[in-house]
């Protein structure tokens, strides 16, 4: 009888059961089938508000402290840090919790970087070596590294260092590192270097989990940090700023509520604590008159926030592809799964205490949930602060003819779900090599067309580049409205139920293998993702 290895035991654990998952549930119907199944609301009805007391101060997450150096061979700047996958006990509301954490923080700690910089993260991962799997079949503790929002390249550096490359597996505990199937795995750490030179400043990113079929246990667990570009603009400079990381989370006992069930994939799960930055309605202090800069990211792996301040305006100047020209004045909006906003408050109104609430939003669940986020309280020494009239003098919206595009630049994409799957075009991602695959020339410009046929809103994520929306049929009007006039960059917009979105996308610098695929992550988990192969000359470091 021959010999099973550990290693040969750990390959098989990662490569096979996701088949073998997939097969159980398969009900063997043709790919144009497929393509209509849908999903009705989810008939999780009524409605609820989270109000809990005010919290302790609200403190800005942990920045990583970086090594500075020079590259001998471009000259750039090299910032590097350290991150750690590993278990940490923290106090999660009160309670004493178990979470998946990066560097034992939570949320992770935020990275720092310029646009002019190289970023080097040496990765490892010292999550537990147990072999035990989740609901999906999936290794729980196998992971990797995904810098969501980076405009860098997919694949591998010439100097055999990783850029944003999907295809690398972080193996727990010691071996020996091997490549099968075109996946790399690696038992000693992995080394990520990023070239940020023809990144956008001023933007805002954040990182976490991306292997397939257990992406929403890690995140859901913890499994995430911001990632800044900074300004190269002092408009924003002497403005107070604080980052806030939104993310949910249920406890069983001291660990994270598992996925338990197939609704938990095909819903996507919601916590009964809503945080920032790990804390639970904290207090921030505004001065009268002040102006601050709050930068969101939304981490949660399902929960979107339609973001709304009590008695005051608040005003967007930057998404996820950076600044935009100007602040536009809104009074709430919806940040979805993975989503980002950069925005000023003026503290303009009588001085007492205001809440940062989410307002009720069905996503296609029909569940109504008002949340408090924060309390923002008036104190100190009035300010005589004013808005900035510029922020960004460079964007602006692309002015495209796309009309003039030729046949193969125009693509249709649809989301669906059914049998307990999620599909892109018809087909379910079981791994890079089983799955929807688009294809696209760098260079040049195309107009995507995404079609959700589904009856729950599905946050359409695309890895490498940043589109500009041009149209969003259904959904909510205000959001609709604000992403198709301002000069905004995205790499996550929501598409409606039942809904379209078309978007403008520039296929620019870097070849590869990027993604696509719904930021929740469940969805994602379940096979709503793609590959999308950007096909040509890559840009040189």
């Amino acid at each position: 009888m021959s010999k099973t290895t550990r290693r040969d035991f750990i390959k098989k654990s990662v490569l096979i059961t996701a088949g073998t998952y997939a097969g159980m549930l398969s009900v063997g119907p043709a790919k144009a089938a497929r393509m209509g199944g849908g999903m009705g609301g989810g008939g999780m009805g009524g409605s609820s508000i989270i109000n809990p007391p005010i919290g302790a101060l609200f403190t800005d997450p942990v920045t990583a402290a970086p090594l500075i150096s020079t590259d001998p061979m471009t000259g750039k700047r090299v910032v590097e840090v350290s991150v750690e996958a590993k278990m940490a006990r923290i106090n999660v509301n009160g309670t004493s919790a178990d979470l998946m954490t990066y560097n034992g923080l939570y949320p992770g700690p935020t990275i720092r970087a310029k646009n002019s910089d190289l970023l080097r993260v040496r990765f490892k991962n010292s999550l537990p070596t147990s072999l035990g799997t989740n609901m999906l079949g999936h290794p729980r503790y196998v992971t990797n590294l995904h810098t969501h929002g980076l405009h860098v390249s997919p694949g591998d550096n010439m100097n055999g260092t990783h850029s944003d490359n999907m295809l690398v597996v972080a193996m727990p505990g010691t071996g020996t590192n091997y490549t099968d199937r075109g996946l790399m795995y690696e038992y000693d750490g992995s080394v990520y270097e990023y070239d940020l030179s023809r990144h956008p400043a001023g933007n805002l990113n954040f990182y976490h989990p991306h292997i397939h079929g257990n992406v929403s246990d890690q995140m859901w667990a913890g499994m995430a940090g911001a990632l800044v570009i900074e300004d190269d603009e002092t408009t924003l400079s002497n403005y107070e700023t604080h980052l806030l990381m939104l993310h949910d989370l249920a406890l069983s006992g001291s660990s994270p509520a598992p996925h338990s069930m197939m609704m938990d994939y095909m819903h996507g799960k919601e916590g009964n604590i809503v945080m920032v930055n790990g804390q639970v309605n904290p207090l921030l202090y505004i001065k009268p008159g002040q102006v601050q800069r709050w930068r969101i990211v939304n981490a949660s792996v399902a929960r979107f926030y339609r973001l709304s301040l009590e008695g005051h305006s608040m005003h967007l100047i930057g998404t996820e592809g950076g600044l935009v020209d100007r602040p536009y004045q809104i009074n709430e909006i919806i940040v979805s799964p993975g989503e980002r906003v950069d925005l000023l408050v003026k503290a303009n109104q009588a001085a007492k205490t205001y809440r940062l609430l989410s307002l009720p939003y069905d996503r296609g669940m029909n569940t109504l949930q008002q949340v408090t986020l924060l309390s923002m309280q008036y104190k100190g020494q009035s300010s005589t602060e004013a808005l900035p009239s510029v922020v960004n003098p460079n964007a602006a919206r692309l002015d495209f003819a796309t009309a003039m595009l030729p046949p193969e630049s125009f693509k249709t994409i649809s989301l669906s779900m059914g049998q307990g799957r999620g599909y892109i075009n018809g087909e379910t991602f079981t791994d890079h090599e089983n799955c929807d695959v688009e294809m696209s020339m760098v260079g040049g410009y195309e107009v995507w067309e995404i079609i959700n046929q589904s009856g729950m809103d599905h946050p359409f994520h695309h890895h490498v580049n940043h589109a500009q929306v041009l149209s969003i049929t259904g959904g909510d009007a205000k959001y609709a409205s604000l992403y198709t006039t301002v000069p905004a960059m995205k790499d996550v917009t929501i598409v409606p139920k039942w809904g379209r979105v078309e978007l403008l996308m520039p296929v620019m610098d870097y070849t590869g293998m990027g993604m696509i695929h719904c930021h929740i992550i469940e969805h994602e988990d379940i096979g709503m993702m793609a590959m999308w192969h950007l096909m040509g000359d890559s840009m040189p470091m």
